[in-house]
C-alpha cells in the first residue's frame, strides 16, 4: 500500500518548550511530505526525524497564533539556504496571510524560491488544495482569533496488480500502469485477459483530520466522518471545562466526544495544557468516553491503515 503516514514534531503546549515543543505535524502521502502548523523548533525536529526539507510540497497553518506559525520564515529561510528551487505553497486564514506578506517581500532578496501565500475560509469547508494522490479541505473552528482545521483525503487507489499472473502471462512492465486503469491484456495469439482478473480490489481510501486549537465544534461532526484518524486538542482534564470554553479550548473528553460522533479508527489527541505532569491523565478521560484514543507525542509516527 502506498504511504500515507503523519509524523509528529510537536504537539502543542500552552506553554510550549516547557514539556512539549509547539504544535508541527508532517503528513506523508505518497512519498511526499506536508506540513501542517510550523511552531517554533520544527526545523530541529524534522531534522531529528530524518525528514527532508525538500520534500515538504505545502504548509497548512491553523491560525495565527505563535506556537504554530513562528517557525516559519526561519523555516523558509533555511529552505533557501539548502538551494531550494521548488515553489511552496503556504495555506493559512487571511491573518497569516496579512502577517506573512511583508515578511516575505522585506527577506525577498533572501529567500530564493517562489513562496505562494493562500487565504483559506474559516467560517465554511471548502476544497482548498487538489492532485492525483489527494485533496485537502477546510474545517471551521472556533478559537480566540480566526482558526481552521484540514482533512486530508486520499483519492480512491488504483487496484493492486496480481503479480503471479502478471509473471505467468508474462506482460511487460510498460504495461503496468494501463492495466492498474482498468486496461485489459492481449496475448500474442489474441486472447484477451481481463483487468479483474490481473488485479486485486484497490484498498479503501484513508483520510486524516486536524482539528487544533478549538471549543468543542459538534456542528462539525458531517465533516468527519469516514477518517481513519482524527487529531483533536484535548487542552484541558474535565476538571477545567468551563476555563476550557472561556478560552476557546477543549477537554479530553470532549475530543473524544467528537470521535464518538464521527467514528474515526483512532483518535489522536493533542496540545495538552502544561499544568499537567502526566498526560496520562488526560487520556484516561477520553478513553472513558472513546476506547481507541492514543497521545500524541514528539517523535510519534502512525501509518494510517
Amino acid at each position: 500500500m502506498d504511504t500515507f503516514d503523519l509524523h509528529i514534531l510537536g504537539c502543542g503546549s500552552a506553554k510550549p518548550m516547557l514539556r512539549h515543543y509547539p504544535a508541527a505535524q508532517i503528513l506523508n502521502i505518497h512519498g511526499k511530505l506536508y506540513l501542517i502548523d510550523c511552531g517554533e523548533g520544527t526545523q530541529r525536529q524534522l531534522h531529528k526525524a530524518h525528514l527532508s526539507f525538500s520534500r515538504i510540497k505545502a504548509i497548512f497553518i491553523t491560525h495565527l497564533h505563535g506556537d504554530h506559525c513562528f517557525g516559519l520564515m526561519g523555516l523558509l529561510s533555511t529552505m533557501s539556504l539548502e538551494k531550494r528551487t521548488d515553489p511552496i505553497h503556504v495555506f493559512g486564514p487571511k491573518d497569516v496571510v496579512t502577517y506573512f506578506e511583508p515578511q516575505l517581500k522585506f527577506y525577498a532578496g533572501a529567500i530564493q524560491f517562489p513562496v505562494m501565500l493562500h487565504a483559506v475560509p474559516t467560517t465554511e469547508s471548502a476544497c482548498i488544495f487538489e492532485d492525483r494522490s489527494f485533496r485537502v479541505t477546510t474545517i471551521p473552528l472556533k478559537h480566540r482569533v480566526e482558526c481552521c482545521g484540514y482533512r486530508f483525503d486520499e483519492t480512491t487507489p488504483l487496484p493492486h496488480i496480481r503479480r503471479d499472473m502478471i509473471d505467468f502471462y508474462q506482460i511487460p512492465h510498460y504495461a503496468i500502469n494501463d492495466i492498474k486503469e482498468g486496461a485489459d491484456w492481449h496475448t500474442a495469439d489474441g486472447e484477451v485477459i481481463a483487468h479483474e482478473r490481473l488485479t486485486y480490489p484497490a484498498s479503501a481510501p484513508r483520510a486524516y483530520a486536524y482539528c487544533s486549537d478549538t471549543a468543542f465544534c459538534p456542528q462539525n461532526a458531517p465533516l468527519l466522518q469516514n477518517l481513519t484518524l482524527l487529531y483533536h486538542e484535548a487542552t484541558y482534564a474535565n476538571s477545567e471545562e468551563e476555563h476550557a470554553h472561556q478560552v476557546g479550548h477543549s477537554t479530553a473528553a470532549e475530543a473524544a466526544q467528537m470521535a464518538v460522533l464521527t467514528k474515526p479508527k483512532q483518535l489522536l489527541i493533542g496540545h495538552f495544557s502544561s499544568r499537567y505532569k502526566d498526560d496520562t491523565l488526560l487520556l484516561e478521560e477520553a478513553r472513558q468516553v472513546f476506547s481507541e484514543t492514543i497521545l500524541a507525542d514528539e517523535g510519534l509516527c502512525l501509518s494510517l491503515e
